[in-house]
């Protein structure tokens, strides 16, 4: 629902207190609020709407649009009917930690809860509350985990297995020293795509990718997709694979309560992606490893649980995670050290501790038509979240500018993040995108679409511009040929009456049908749990 809070009246409060005591009674009802906090003056239904926030220009009061309520806890606007605190005035205060104080509290390897008792360090920020008052699971974020990943340390964190910079802008590789000009330096652009692969976009995929447009060294421009599994038809994924394509891991339910991402545990992760990758191995006969990446639905992140399963599980990277708009843009790190930005969204719950990880971090892109008057705009990620694109034309245009921004910077990964249905409902908007790579292949050599794992694989061992070309790990599936085999595929008429119970449902495979429908508890189909 971030979306409904974007849309929200913003009017500045005047008039609200005598001048002369104004000032007071701001600070007054201020000094107990967190920085952003919103919050009411009046509790009850008739006035859910409305919310106050504290801001270095005074009071500010913001109403929902009809129809919906503000959400104290969620922090943004909800539907009326979703919104169970419209009877209280401020989100709940949770008991802080007492991690510092003037004279220690605690023997070594040991913190204070909030009512002082000591516990072991390492049982804060851990999922589970073991101080009394809960106050351990109550400080938990990237600059407040007691057990936090360091800030980067490149003496230890070398390549090929760590990566990380100070601000996080860095080019890896040494290639483009003091910042620039990073001429050496080759423009990688990723295409993405979330979601179940089937008849609605097979055609959508196959004009993008026709095999006519080609990287600088001779391959096909490939792309990555998140597959979620309802739906999707496997052997579609297996030809995808086939080209040369990336798959990776998107979930097997996509669960629509978008909390359920923030906080499900490191087994309901391993279910939902561990068991997406088995199903995709199976179904579509992917036997090469590689599928080692994921994305969460809703791009909600599921904070350190979602990546110590990734760790456990042998994932390699994750690409969840949303930057916030800025000049130059990120490059991809790995989470052996803190992250170089805030963590950036309501509610998001990303991780803060130490792990064997890569982040392939989603730069927002800059929404605005022409930067050099347009006042500032927040940025998105999901290129169908910039709301703003009406036309073909607008939209040729934000491409070519945040090419631009990073190409003309740092030469990070520019990464154009879809989902299939706003380039297939908008044909418009499809012939400016194709439109605008054949002119970036025609007019910039030193441009290579290519999949995400391939953009690690380059960042682990960097080659400059001029070596690109011969680069082993952007030829592999260069060009491959027609499709040859399982040109008619299994049309599978399956059910899971004790997980899916009443549904009745197709899937497409290459490979023999399973007993029934793959889900959660039996991603194989076996119909044995």
């Amino acid at each position: 629902m971030v979306w409904l809070s974007r849309i929200a009246l913003v009017l500045t409060l005047t008039g609200v207190f005598c001048q002369d005591d104004q000032d007071e009674q701001e600070k007054k009802i201020c000094e107990d609020k967190s920085a952003g906090e919103l919050f009411r003056l009046k509790a009850g239904k008739d006035g859910c709407r409305d919310v106050i926030q504290c801001t270095a220009a005074g009071l500010q009061a913001i109403r929902c649009p009809p129809g919906l309520a503000f959400d104290l806890e969620k922090q943004t606007c909800d539907w009326k009917w979703a919104v169970k605190n419209c009877d209280k005035l401020t989100k709940e205060k949770k008991v802080k930690p007492l991690l510092v104080t003037d004279e220690p509290l605690c023997e070594e390897n040991k913190l204070a809860c909030g009512d002082a008792i000591c516990i072991n360090k390492e049982l804060f920020c851990d999922g589970k509350k073991d101080c009394n008052d809960g106050s351990d699971e109550n400080a938990c974020d990237q600059d407040t985990d007691p057990n936090r990943a360091p800030p980067c340390d490149k003496t230890v964190c070398v390549l090929p297995d760590c990566f990380c910079s100070e601000d996080g802008t860095e080019v890896p590789g040494g290639l483009c020293p003091d910042g620039g000009p990073c001429e050496r330096v080759p423009q990688m652009i990723t295409v993405t795509f979330d979601d179940a692969i089937n008849n609605n976009n097979i055609d959508l995929y196959a004009e993008i990718f026709n095999k006519e447009r080609r990287n600088p060294n001779g391959c096909d421009i490939k792309g990555t997709f998140y597959v979620s599994h309802k739906y999707t038809n496997y052997s579609a994924v297996q030809n995808m694979h086939r080209l040369g394509h990336e798959i990776a891991a998107h979930s097997i339910t996509h669960n629509n309560s978008e909390s359920f991402w923030s906080y499900a545990n490191v087994d309901d992760w391993a279910k939902e992606m561990a068991g997406s990758r088995l199903i995709i191995e199976k179904f579509a006969n992917i036997t090469d490893n590689s599928i080692v990446g994921l994305r969460a639905p809703y791009l909600r992140v599921g904070g350190n649980h979602q990546f110590t399963m990734m760790e456990e599980q042998g994932f390699l990277y994750d690409s969840s995670i949303t930057a916030p708009l800025q000049n130059p843009p990120l490059w991809p790190y790995t989470l052996y050290f803190k992250m170089p930005h805030r963590c950036h969204g309501n509610l998001q719950n990303c991780p803060t501790r130490s792990l064997a990880v890569w982040e392939i971090v989603m730069n927002e892109l800059d929404r605005r038509e022409d930067p050099t008057i347009d006042e500032e705009l927040p940025g998105c990620a999901m290129v169908d979240s910039c709301s703003n694109i009406l036309s073909g034309d607008q939209f040729y245009n934000f491409l070519t500018h945040n090419f631009y921004r990073h190409f003309d910077q740092n030469r990070a990964p520019l990464g154009l993040f879809f989902h299939a249905a706003w380039l297939k409902n908008n044909p418009e908007y499809l012939d400016a995108f194709l439109f605008w790579v054949d002119e970036v292949i025609e007019n910039h050599p030193e441009t290579y679409f290519i999949t995400q794992t391939q953009v690690i694989q380059w960042i682990q061992d960097p080659v400059s511009l001029d070596a690109a070309k011969n680069f082993a790990p952007w030829q592999e599936k260069c060009s491959p040929g027609p499709r040859l085999d399982c040109l008619v595929p299994n049309s599978c008429k399956l059910a899971n009456d004790k997980e899916l119970p009443g549904e009745a449902l197709r899937m497409h495979t290459c490979m023999r049908c399973p007993n029934q429908y793959p889900w959660l508890n039996d991603p194989l189909g076996e119909g044995i749990f």
